[in-house]
């Protein structure tokens, strides 16, 4: 396989451009949940509602293109912190129909992905739920630190 940079192949190439196709699909449900919620008058029936969408679209998905392939009875015998999958996903949706409108979409978004890399940088210097541990280091610590700064200037712009 035809390596251009450290852990980046060519097959890799189309999982990049998915994810950062959904990255630019997941910056439009904020917006359009508020859209929503502000109609309905409620975040919370509009973040119950957005869901409730996504269920009934995987289960379809996963009856039809995966075949209802998995084992449902091994349900009771997976981990406790399982659930956390779940809060974090409604968290995400409730935070993006209430927060996203008050501080602007890049603002609010800049300020997920910092998030997403402190976590991300402290699950893997600690090989959080099975994961490989893969230290923090002075590069990442650099990234970290001009993402942070990319939050600060885009605050700064918003007057």
């Amino acid at each position: 396989m035809l390596k251009w940079t450290k852990g980046i192949t060519v097959s890799n190439i189309l999982y990049i451009v998915a994810t950062i196709a959904i990255g630019a699909s997941l910056s439009l449900q904020p917006p359009i949940n508020a859209v929503m919620a502000n109609t309905l008058g409620s975040p919370l029936l509009a973040a119950s509602i957005s869901i409730a969408i996504s269920l009934v679209i995987v289960v379809v998905v996963w009856l039809t293109w995966g075949n209802g392939a998995g084992q449902l009875t091994l349900i009771p015998t997976l981990p406790w912190w399982i659930i956390l999958g779940g809060v974090i996903g409604m968290v995400i949706v409730v935070g993006g129909v209430m927060i996203a409108p008050v501080l602007g979409m890049v603002l609010f978004f800049v300020c997920i992905v910092t998030g997403q890399l402190i976590g991300a940088a402290l699950a893997d210097q600690v090989g959080a739920f099975g994961m490989e541990i893969k230290p923090i280091n002075t590069m990442k610590l650099a990234g970290l630190g001009f993402v942070l700064a990319g939050a600060a200037m885009v605050q700064h712009s918003n007057g």
